[in-house]
């Protein structure tokens, strides 16, 4: 290639250039629930979260995008499958206990497994983001399945992210893992707008004495250590998981037990570092 060939080919835009994010329309702001690895109760939490929120008064939606184990709908109740909008250009979010929800779980028959490749994963992701009908919202919440994969690089691709809470538990492993769910948010200029310790102690209803199952409370020390916020500890709690089972969030069905008490400081936490930021 001659010269002047050569610099008309590096004047040309990259063919293949990443479009920039865009925002959702009608959407003021995002929030990623995430954890860097599964079972420590993410779901539970954001369907928790996400329920608080709209109890402030606050126009939320939420956004389950962990499509090989959606199990948002369940833990609200949610059974019928999303109606599609007059002109069939966008599916209409259910709604249920005051915010808007669309779930792979909506569009499935129950049993059903999603097989799917990554390209397939991604598509579902930005439909979910720009097909569906979410209205005027003030915070749409993202469910992310665990780990750092496709549906995490589609969204922070796909659309700007305010803000990421991160969820663990007192694990060694899992505290582990939160190295992990940092990294990816910083490299992609996600703000972290801090950790939420789970399953922090569980406190015997006879004897009210606390214990540490899954290892003593070290949620505040790693916050620090990674130089984010420490929104607080939920503790294992039977009124939680009867919740998340009978599709009654916590908040809602039980609010003076101590993990309903619990996520509603976090929500004072989380709100604060909002406004801050």
């Amino acid at each position: 290639m001659n010269k002047e060939n050569s610099a008309s080919a590096s004047a040309r835009p990259h063919e293949h250039a990443r479009p920039e994010p865009q925002p959702i329309p009608g959407v003021k702001s995002t929030l990623a629930v995430a954890s860097g690895k599964g079972g420590v109760g993410k779901s539970s939490l954001a369907v928790n979260l996400a329920v608080a929120l709209a109890g402030r008064g606050l126009r939320v939606g939420l956004m389950d995008t962990d499509i090989y184990g959606p199990n948002v709908p369940g833990m609200l109740g949610v059974g019928e499958r999303p109606a599609v909008t007059e002109d069939g250009a966008a599916l209409v979010p259910a709604e249920a206990f005051g915010l808007r929800m669309i779930s792979m779980g909506m569009l499935l028959d129950r049993g059903i497994p999603v097989i799917w490749r990554g390209p397939m994963l991604a598509k579902m992701v930005s439909q979910f983001l720009f097909s569906v009908a979410w209205g005027e919202l003030d915070l749409l919440v993202l469910d992310l399945p665990p780990g750092t994969g496709d549906v995490q690089i589609t969204l922070t691709q796909s659309t700007p992210l305010s803000g990421a809470v991160i969820v663990t538990t007192p694990s060694e492993i899992a505290l582990e893992d939160v190295r992990r769910g940092v990294a990816m948010f910083r490299q992609t200029n996600v703000p972290i707008l801090g950790l939420v310790e789970n399953m922090s102690s569980f406190v015997c209803d006879h004897c009210h004495q606390a214990s540490a199952i899954f290892g003593d409370s070290r949620g505040a020390a790693t916050a620090a250590a990674f130089g984010m916020p420490f929104l607080g500890e939920v503790p294992l709690d039977p009124a939680l998981r009867h919740g998340a089972d009978a599709g009654q969030p916590v908040v809602v069905a039980a609010p003076e037990s101590p993990s309903a008490l619990a996520l509603q400081r976090i929500v004072d936490s989380l709100l604060d570092q909002v406004q801050a930021r």
